[in-house]
C-alpha cells in the first residue's frame, strides 16, 4: 500500500508539472503574439467615456468577473455583466458604459449574441477576447485581441485550463497598462482598497483618526493622582500633555512607574512628562507610522497638526484593526 501511495504521488506531481508547462508555452504564445491592437485597447479603456463592462459565460465569466474587479481597484470603473442576465433586462446596466470587454474562447457562445447586437446598435466599442476571427464575436469585435490557438492543458483537452490562464493574463495586462497610462498610484490604490493588511497600510493617519475617540490629555500643572486618573481612564496607556492645545510632551505608563518615588504625589505632570514625544501628521501613510513606532519599539504615536494635537495610534488598536 505504501509503494501505491508513493506512486501516486508522483504521478500527480507529473500530472501538475506537465498541466504548468503546458499553460507556459499558452503564456509564451499569448506574449509573442501581442501587438498594436493591444496597445490600441488599452488607449480605448483609458480614454472611455464610461465604465468598463466586462461579459463572458461560463468559465470566461468567471475570469470575466476577476478582471473587472482587477480594473476596478487599478483606476479603471468596471464591473461585470452576465450575458444571460443582460438577455432578460440587464442590459439596461449598459446605459453608462463606455467600452464593452467580451470574453469567449471560441467567440461563438450563443448566450453573447444579444448583448453585441446591443454593443453595435448603440455604437458602443467592443474588445473581444477570442480564439478566432471569423466568430461571433469576432464579427463583432471593434477590436479583437486574440488568444493564443493553443492545447488546453486537460488531459482530455476539453476543459479550460490554457484557454482561462491566457485570459486571466490577458486582462491583468490590460488593466495593468491601463493603470500605467493613467499614472495610478499606491495613494490612489489605497483610496479605492482601504480593506485588509494591504489597504489598510495604504491609508493615510488622517483616515485612522476618522473613527477615534478624542485624545486623552492633561495640561502641564495637572498633579499626579489626576494623571493616574487620566492615563487610566483614557485607555491607551498614555496621555499627551498640552498647552493651549499644542502638544509639549507624553505621560505613559513607563514614565509614571518611573516616578514612583516617595515625592511623587507632590509633582506635576510637566515633572513626569517626557518631552519632544514621536509624532506624525494626518498626512502621512499609516505604513509609515507603522515604521516608526517598530523601529522606535514605541507602543504610542501623536498625531499632530502644527503642534495642535489631533489623536493618537496606539499599537493594539493597530493589532485590533487588522493592520498587523
Amino acid at each position: 500500500m505504501a509503494t501505491e501511495h508513493v506512486t501516486d504521488t508522483m504521478d500527480s506531481l507529473a500530472t501538475a508539472r506537465a498541466l504548468i508547462e503546458t499553460e507556459i508555452v499558452g503564456l509564451r504564445a499569448l506574449s509573442d503574439g501581442l501587438g498594436p491592437n493591444f496597445s490600441e485597447a488599452v488607449a480605448r479603456i483609458v480614454g472611455a467615456d464610461g465604465y468598463c463592462v466586462v461579459t463572458g459565460v461560463g468559465k470566461s465569466g468567471h475570469i470575466g468577473v476577476k478582471i473587472a474587479a482587477t480594473f476596478a481597484s487599478t483606476g479603471t470603473p468596471s464591473f461585470f455583466v452576465h450575458p444571460t442576465e443582460a438577455s432578460h433586462g440587464d442590459l439596461g446596466m449598459l446605459a453608462g458604459a463606455g467600452i464593452l470587454l467580451a470574453i469567449s474562447n471560441s467567440g461563438d457562445s450563443r448566450e453573447m449574441r444579444d448583448i453585441l447586437m446591443y454593443a453595435r446598435r448603440r455604437d458602443l466599442p467592443v474588445i473581444g477576447v477570442s480564439k478566432r476571427k471569423d466568430s461571433l464575436l469576432g464579427r463583432n469585435s471593434t477590436i479583437l485581441l486574440a488568444l493564443p490557438d493553443v492545447e488546453e492543458a486537460c488531459p482530455n483537452g476539453l476543459a479550460p485550463t490554457t484557454s482561462t490562464t491566457a485570459t486571466l493574463a490577458l486582462g491583468d495586462a490590460l488593466a495593468v497598462a491601463a493603470m500605467a497610462a493613467r499614472g495610478f498610484s499606491r495613494e490612489d490604490f489605497g483610496s479605492v482598497h482601504p480593506g485588509g493588511k494591504l489597504g489598510l497600510q495604504l491609508q493615510h493617519v488622517s483616515d485612522w483618526l476618522i473613527d477615534q475617540p478624542p485624545p486623552p490629555t492633561v495640561a502641564p500643572d495637572m498633579s499626579a493622582t489626576d494623571v493616574l486618573h487620566a492615563v487610566a481612564d483614557g485607555g491607551m496607556g498614555c496621555v499627551g500633555v498640552t498647552d493651549d492645545g499644542l502638544l509639549v510632551g507624553c505621560i505613559t505608563d513607563g514614565d509614571i512607574r518611573r516616578a514612583m518615588r516617595p515625592d511623587v504625589f507632590e509633582k506635576q505632570a510637566r515633572d513626569i512628562m517626557s518631552p519632544d514625544p514621536a509624532t506624525v501628521t494626518g498626512d502621512m501613510r499609516m505604513s509609515d507610522a507603522i515604521d516608526i513606532m517598530t523601529d522606535r519599539r514605541i507602543s504610542n504615536l501623536f498625531v499632530v497638526q502644527d503642534r495642535g494635537l489631533l489623536g493618537i495610534i496606539h499599537m493594539k488598536d493597530l493589532l485590533k484593526a487588522g493592520y498587523l
